[in-house]
C-alpha cells in the first residue's frame, strides 16, 4: 500500500512550528469555538476549555517538532479529537462527579474512539479519490483542477479556453467518471463496511 498523502492543512501544523502568528490566530478563528463549545456542554468552563485548547497547541507543536508529525487528515477532526480526548481523560480523572456525568463520559469516550476511526478512515477515502484521481483522462484532470481552485466555472472556462457551457457539461461528465470509478474499486466497499 502507498504512503498516505500529507494533508493540505499540514500547513496549520508547519505555522505553529514556525510561530507564524497569522496562522495560529487561524487556528483560533476557525477552530477553538468549536472545541469550547463542546468542554462548556460537557461539564466544563471556557477558562478550562482555553486550558485543554493550550496544552493541545504545546502537544502537536511538541510531536511535530520532535517526531516530524505529518497531517494526513483535516487538522479541525485532528484537532477537535485531541482536545476531546484530553477533556473526556481530565472528566475520567475527577471521580467526585455524579454517576449521570460518568455515564456520558462513557458515551463520550465510545465518540472519541469512533471519531478516531472515522479520521483513519477519511485519510484512506481521500487516498483512494487521489489515486481513482490519476485514472482519469488529462482534460478531465486538468478540468477539475481548475475547479478545485477556481469556484467560478465563467473563470475555468476561460482559464482552459473553451465556453462555458462545454466546461459546464465536461466537469459533469468527468465527475461521473471519477464517481465511477471509486464506487467499482474494491477498496470502496471495504470503506463503508
Amino acid at each position: 500500500m502507498s504512503e498516505k498523502k500529507i494533508h493540505e492543512d499540514q500547513k496549520y501544523i508547519d505555522g505553529l512550528l514556525k510561530n507564524n502568528s497569522f496562522i495560529i490566530q487561524a487556528i483560533y478563528d476557525e477552530f477553538v469555538p468549536k472545541v469550547v463549545n463542546y468542554i462548556k456542554q460537557n461539564s466544563g468552563s471556557r477558562d478550562r476549555a482555553q486550558d485543554i485548547v493550550q496544552e493541545t497547541l504545546v502537544t502537536i507543536y511538541n510531536q511535530a517538532s520532535e517526531k516530524n508529525l505529518q497531517l494526513t487528515c483535516p487538522f479541525d477532526a485532528y484537532f477537535f479529537l485531541l482536545c476531546k480526548r484530553k477533556w473526556l481523560n481530565e472528566l475520567k480523572k475527577s471521580s467526585n462527579k455524579e454517576v449521570t456525568i460518568n455515564e456520558d463520559v462513557l458515551s463520550k469516550g465510545e465518540e472519541a474512539q469512533e471519531l478516531a476511526f472515522e479520521t483513519s478512515v477519511f485519510g484512506e477515502k481521500q487516498a483512494l479519490f487521489a489515486e481513482m484521481f490519476e485514472k482519469l483522462g488529462t482534460a478531465c484532470k486538468d478540468l477539475l483542477k481548475a475547479t478545485f481552485k477556481i469556484k467560478s466555472m465563467e473563470e475555468v472556462a476561460a482559464s482552459l479556453n473553451v465556453t462555458y457551457a462545454y466546461a459546464r457539461k465536461k466537469k459533469s461528465l468527468c465527475i461521473g467518471k471519477l464517481t465511477t470509478l471509486v464506487r467499482e474499486s474494491p477498496k470502496f466497499n471495504q470503506l463503508n463496511n
